[in-house]
This record gives structure tokens, C-alpha cells and sequence, in this order.
């Protein structure tokens, strides 16, 4: 099968799903505006068009039509329904799967009416549609409620990757290491991370705690303020981004790993998390509470609340064997649920059902 990405050429989430499909032996085109950071697969070509924002993906449209005219896809998956999507509705190929992805849904339609009409049309325009988790399928029916279904498209790890490994640990070797893996962003809710910290360390200050932030964002100075002005300073560490292939080695590091997010559509990171065999606290929002059985392979906490996840937090590091029953319970869930070559066949049986019915 030859198959089309239009999709952002900077996103992880789009230059796993290229190589996975390339992997599974289907010739990928990637179309895009932005530019590559982590590698794709040397079989996978990337098309990249000069980037010009939210309006590129008006301008790029012509440009695209000819690409796939002279490539010949036998079929076209555009994920994001905002930007991507609408460049999708204008080139008007078919057939065409449209991935919604979490803020295109979210928040996009509710900046204005007109947002929403636009969402409304690009989701419409699509010969079907697909969604992470059930929880997001769900939101974009409420926004587009003649759609009868939407496919479940999981998107799993690399189990071989992501697994329980013996790591060198940033601080020492006794120390019990909570921390998170995420962008550094307003909707990732890590101040809250920082401040149920304070709390526990403050509890318990003959434990050996200590915080690792792992990533990088627009937040990553307000949120080293905080560290300081809470004086934590000395017990946390901020790495920066990482590289994708090193992300298993930093969940690794972690005793407790916590991902408190305001919203959030699926939950790759707590996936990763568990994988490695690590306990879990997450916020009841979105799709998280989806990838997480609560008192099993984590703890569920309301969002925005810094007490709840401290108090977690202190049940998971004043209970080893609690951490070690849930982490080794995350990693069968993940095994049976997550696996990322069933989660690419799963996507290309979408493909193949949707070539069927066109």
C-alpha cells in the first residue's frame, strides 16, 4: 500500500507512525510544513513545503494536489483537524482518513463560531475518522453529530524499547525519584507536579526525595522560578529536551512518575511510564483515566490539585512494594493494550476498510 502522512514532519507522534507503517513493509510519503527533528526511516520520503503557519496550510494546498496527483496514494491520513485537515478539505482527495489528535478538537472549535464551522467542515469532508482514545472520539461527536463512527487508534510504544532497565540515576543511588517526562506547557499541569513536591518533601525531610523535569517549553523558566521560590532548588533537576531514543532511559530513573496534565487526549508518556514497569499518578481528565486502572497500575487524582497528588505520592514512596505491584501491573496492561506493531496492523485494517468502502 502506498500511503500519504500529511502531518506536522516535527511531531514524534507523526515520524513513529511513518516508520511503523514503513516497517510493516507499505511505501509512506510524508507531507508537511514543518521541519524534521527525530529521524524517519530512510524508505520514508518527506516532503517538506515552506513553512508559513496557519496560513500555509491554505497556500500549500495546490502545491499538495500536485504532489499526490504525481504520487498516487492509494490512500491519504491527515491527522490534525484543524490545520492539516483543512488543507486535507481543500486538496479533496480521496479516499482520506482524518486523525484528530487532542487540541484540534478541544480547544480549537471553542476560540469562535467561525473555529467551529471550520472544524465542522474538514471533519465532514473526510471519508472517516480516527481518534486515540474513546474519550476524544466521544468530544468530536459532540462537535460533529452526524458522524456515526469513528475508529480507535491507540498509539502504543515499542515494548522492546520501553521496558524495566538498571539505569545511572541523576542523583544518588538512594534517592527516591519522582518526575515527570512532558512538554513544558500550561496543559501539562506541572506546576501542580512542583507543588505537591514541596509538600511531600516538606512531610517527610529524612526521605531522600528528589524531582526530575524532564523536557523542554515555554514554561520551563516560570516553572525553575517556582522551583526556586519554593526553595526546592537543590533537590530538583531540570534536563532540557531529549532525544526520543533516550526518553526510555529517564522513565527508567523515576520511582514515581506523575502526569497531573489539565487536559490531555491520550497519555503516551504514562503509557511509556508503565511499560517500564513504573507506578503512575494522573489527573481524571481526558483520556487519561483510559490508559490507567486506578489503585492498580496508578493513582487517578482531580486535576489542578497539588494536595491530592501529594498525598498519592506519598502512599506510592512510603509503600516499595505498592510500587513495585503497580508497576509490574502497568507493564502487563501495557503489553496487552499497547503494543505498538498491533497498534500500526490496527491502523492499516483501517486503511484496508476504508479502501473497501470507496
Amino acid at each position: 500500500m502506498k500511503i500519504a502522512l500529511l502531518s506536522s514532519a516535527s511531531s514524534i507522534h507523526t515520524v513513529r507512525w511513518a516508520n511503523g507503517l514503513n516497517a510493516a513493509g507499505h511505501k509512506v510519503h510524508v507531507i508537511t510544513q514543518q521541519p524534521v527533528i527525530d529521524p524517519f526511516d530512510s524508505n520514508v520520503e518527506v516532503h517538506v513545503f515552506p513553512l508559513r503557519g496557519i496560513i500555509g496550510y491554505f497556500t500549500m494546498t495546490s502545491a499538495v494536489k500536485r504532489l499526490l496527483h504525481s504520487l498516487k496514494p492509494d490512500i491519504l491520513n491527515a491527522h490534525y483537524a484543524s490545520g492539516y485537515g483543512t488543507t486535507a478539505r481543500l486538496v479533496n482527495f480521496h479516499p482520506y482518513l482524518l486523525s484528530v489528535w487532542g487540541s484540534d478538537v478541544y480547544e480549537f472549535p471553542y476560540i469562535s463560531p467561525l473555529h467551529k464551522y471550520l472544524l465542522q467542515k474538514n471533519l465532514y469532508a473526510a471519508d472517516a475518522i480516527a481518534s486515540t482514545s474513546c474519550c476524544m472520539a466521544e468530544q468530536t461527536k459532540l462537535l460533529a453529530t452526524d458522524l456515526t463512527d469513528i475508529h480507535i487508534t491507540p498509539f502504543g510504544i515499542d515494548l522492546e524499547k520501553f521496558k524495566p532497565a538498571k539505569v545511572k540515576k541523576p542523583f544518588d543511588n538512594e534517592s527516591i525519584i519522582i518526575g515527570t517526562v512532558k512538554t513544558l506547557s500550561e496543559k501539562y499541569g506541572i506546576e501542580y507536579l512542583i507543588r505537591a513536591f514541596k509538600i511531600v518533601s516538606e512531610k517527610h525531610p529524612n526521605l531522600p526525595l528528589k524531582l526530575l523535569i524532564v523536557g523542554s517549553g515555554n514554561l520551563e523558566k516560570k516553572l525553575k522560578n517556582l522551583v526556586l521560590a519554593l526553595n526546592i532548588a537543590e533537590k530538583t533537576m531540570f534536563t532540557g529536551r531529549v532525544p526520543h531514543e533516550e526518553v526510555p532511559i529517564y522513565q527508567n530513573m523515576l520511582d514515581v512518575s506523575v502526569s497531573v496534565s489539565n487536559s490531555e487526549s491520550f497519555g503516551v508518556a504514562i503509557i511509556e511510564a508503565s511499560a517500564c514497569a513504573k507506578p503512575v499518578v494522573v489527573s481524571n481528565v481526558g483520556g487519561l483515566p483510559e490508559v490507567v486502572e486506578d489503585g492498580v497500575t496508578g493513582i487517578i487524582v482531580p486535576p489542578c490539585n497539588p494536595e491530592a497528588t501529594a498525598n498519592a505520592i506519598e502512599k506510592l514512596i512510603l509503600a516499595p512494594s505498592l510500587r513495585e505491584n503497580m508497576g509490574q501491573a502497568g507493564r502487563q496492561r501495557v503489553e496487552q493494550l499497547y503494543a505498538w506493531e498491533h497498534n500500526v496492523d490496527h491502523m492499516i485494517g483501517v486503511y484496508e476498510s476504508i479502501l473497501r468502502k470507496t
